[in-house]
């Protein structure tokens, strides 16, 4: 495996500034249906599930090619990876962007989520390649954090192009940005500070279903699967889809305070990124705890919101939204965890693991969400009440107990496992 570089060249924070912005931009194409839910709902004659769709089945895709993006980066590297991810993810932006019937916009959208799929774990593998081992968690912390940078824009301003340009001039404006990136990519972006291409050797199927199983086989793995799963969705669950039309139909605002508050979720992801990256460095036998903590107050916060008499004032919905944005960057404490449980040669893998738990969760709590809301919804009507959302989002409540649940086991299995030591760099080797 390459090693990071005893010191951080000057030249890696180009490296990362060019691949943080191509995943910024694939979060950006990822959120940019958040706003855009009721227009698609007209323009191609959706229900409440097959809105969902959209975004369950990118999620769906995004989710099942982490493990093969992973290996897939072990085999060709970091940057031949990326090359063919925002190819992919603008090309398919900008089918999306003239689709004229359901079939057409969700295939694209299945595109989206394959190339958004290939970017994170390629900038991770960049910032192990690039930076001194003392600077890796924080840059994983802030590629985590700044990435959210593109659901920013993919509220207010998203909002303001699909008024003034119309649907097709909104989404093709923004699929032209992956070209410049691509560019960018192509004659900055290396392997490594000595290699342009890093390539490994190719694996057996055996080889590869072995690797597969003892990284999962790790509890320390499951433990950052979890936490992954449980601190993460409901974010997504409003960034994505379901927090436009929440807060408009639902809660009464008008679609500029939507797209205000929507952004509140980025603001709070990035701003709250380093200082949890500062706790954690501080005090890694209580990442579990974090996580645990995570959870409940976003359960509690939520509770306040749904059961408040009528609608919910201005303020307890930004604080809904800080939140849930807070809880974000607790989800990369599962890849801290996977970095301290496993060897080197299996962190890619564990990593991929790691990466579909936020993601199915928000799978499952966006296609939940859409059959609720049909369900409470005359057959053919797009017309939610306040009462179906407030129903559709208590979904979330299910999938916050079984993380948690899952957490509280595996953070026993592992501290029974592993003594409460420190290792090289002063990080405990498991929480």
């Amino acid at each position: 495996m390459n090693q990071p570089p005893a010191t951080t060249p000057r030249r890696a924070w180009l490296v990362w500034g060019i691949a943080l912005a191509i995943y910024v931009l694939a979060v950006f194409h990822r959120t940019s249906l958040a706003v855009a839910g009721l227009e698609a709902t007209e323009r191609f004659g959706l229900t409440a599930s097959q809105l969902s769709s959209f975004t369950m089945l990118q999620l769906l895709v995004y989710a099942g090619m982490q493990i093969p993006v992973g290996l897939l980066v072990d085999r060709f590297g970091a940057r031949s990876v990326l090359t063919v991810g925002v190819t992919v993810v603008s090309l398919a932006q900008a089918w999306f962007a003239l689709a004229s019937s359901y079939p057409e916009a969700l295939t694209a959208r299945l595109f989206v989520g394959m190339g958004d799929a290939m970017t994170f774990i390629c900038v991770l593998r960049l910032v192990s390649s690039w930076f001194a081992p003392r600077r890796i968690p924080l840059v994983v912390q802030l590629t985590g954090s700044t990435g959210q940078i593109g659901a920013i824009a993919a509220a207010v301003p998203m909002t303001w192009a699909l008024r003034e340009l119309g649907w097709s001039g909104a989404y093709l404006v923004a699929a032209a940005i992956g070209p410049v990136l691509l560019a960018l990519l192509l004659l900055f972006v290396d392997d490594s500070p000595v290699q342009r291409h890093l390539t490994g050797q190719p694996m057996s199927r055996r080889v590869l279903v072995g690797s597969l199983r003892a990284s999962w086989s790790q509890p320390g793995t499951r433990l950052g699967f979890w936490v992954h799963f449980a601190t993460p969705f409901s974010g997504h669950v409003l960034a994505l889809l379901w927090g436009f039309p929440f807060l408009v139909v639902s809660e009464g605002v008008s679609a500029t305070t939507a797209g205000l508050l929507l952004s509140l979720i980025v603001v709070a992801t990035v701003s709250s990124g380093p200082l949890l990256g500062w706790l954690v460095g501080r005090h890694p036998w209580h990442r579990s705890t974090t996580a645990l903590i995570a959870v409940a107050v976003t359960a509690l916060t939520w509770t306040a919101v749904l059961a408040w008499p009528g609608t919910a004032p201005l303020w307890l919905l930004a604080l809904l939204m800080v939140v849930c944005g807070s809880a974000g960057p607790v989800s990369m404490i599962g890849f801290d965890v996977a970095r301290t449980s496993n060897p080197p040669e299996r962190l890619a893998s564990a990593s991929g693991i790691i990466n579909q738990g936020g993601f199915i969760a928000a799978l499952v709590a966006v296609l939940g969400i859409g059959i609720v809301l049909d369900a409470m919804t005359p057959s053919g009507s797009s017309a939610y009440t306040p009462a179906a959302f407030h129903a559709a989002m208590s979904v979330q409540y299910v999938l916050w107990a079984l993380g948690a649940a899952q957490i509280w086991r595996y953070r026993r299995r592992v501290r029974r496992l592993l003594p409460r030591a420190v290792v090289e760099g002063g990080s405990t080797m498991i929480a």
